[in-house]
C-alpha cells in the first residue's frame, strides 16, 4: 500500500492534505501492531507529505527512567539522543502532556538546538489507549512560524488515530 501513497497527488490546501495523509496512514497501518513500525511509518509519511517539515520523528519515553525521552524513528538530520522531561520543547510537551507550537525556537526558554537550522517547531504528546504518555512527535521547520492550529489539530488527530485506538 505504501507504493500507492507515492503515486497520490496530495491537495495543496493544508487541511485537505492532512486529511488525505491521515487516511493513507490509517490504511497503511491497518492491522500492524508493532509500535516501532507504526512510528517509523508515521514519520516517513508525514515527512514526505509536507515540504516545510525539516525534521520529523519521535522521542520515546524511556521505560527504564520514566522521565526521559530517547530518540525513536525519525526522518532528517541527526537528532538529540536523550531529552529530560521539562527540558526544551520536547521535554516541555512530555512534562505537560500538551502540544507545543513554537513560532521561533530561538526565543523558547531552554530550547535544545539539535540542528541550528531549525527555526520553528511543533511537538505533540503521544498517548496509548490507556492514556499513558509513550512518546512525543517532534516536527521542526527551517521557516519561522511554520506551524499553526491546523497542524496542531491534524497531528493530534493522526496520533490519536494511530496510537490511542490501536
Amino acid at each position: 500500500m505504501a507504493e500507492a501513497f507515492n503515486e497520490i497527488v496530495l491537495p495543496s490546501a493544508k487541511a485537505e492534505r492532512y486529511a488525505a495523509v491521515a487516511q493513507e496512514i490509517a490504511a497503511v497501518l491497518e492491522g500492524e501492531p508493532n509500535l516501532t513500525a507504526r512510528m517509523a511509518t508515521v514519520a516517513s509519511m508525514l515527512a514526505a507529505s509536507f515540504d516545510h517539515y525539516f525534521w520529523t520523528g519521535f522521542y520515546v519515553v524511556d521505560p527504564a527512567k520514566g522521565d526521559e525521552l530517547v530518540v525513536g524513528p525519525y526522518q532528517g538530520t541527526l537528532g538529540c539522543l536523550r531529552i529530560a522531561f521539562g527540558r526544551g520543547v520536547c521535554g516541555t510537551a512530555a512534562a505537560t502532556g500538551k502540544t507545543q507550537v513554537v513560532e521561533d525556537v530561538h526565543a523558547f526558554p531552554g530550547h535544545i538546538a539539535c540542528d541550528s537550522r531549525s527555526a520553528s517547531e511543533i511537538v505533540v504528546p503521544v498517548f496509548d489507549g490507556e492514556g499513558r504518555l509513550i512518546a512525543v512527535l517532534d516536527v521542526d521547520s527551517e521557516e519561522k512560524a511554520a506551524f499553526d492550529e491546523t497542524d496542531r489539530t491534524w497531528l493530534e488527530t493522526i496520533l490519536e488515530q494511530v496510537f490511542s485506538r490501536s
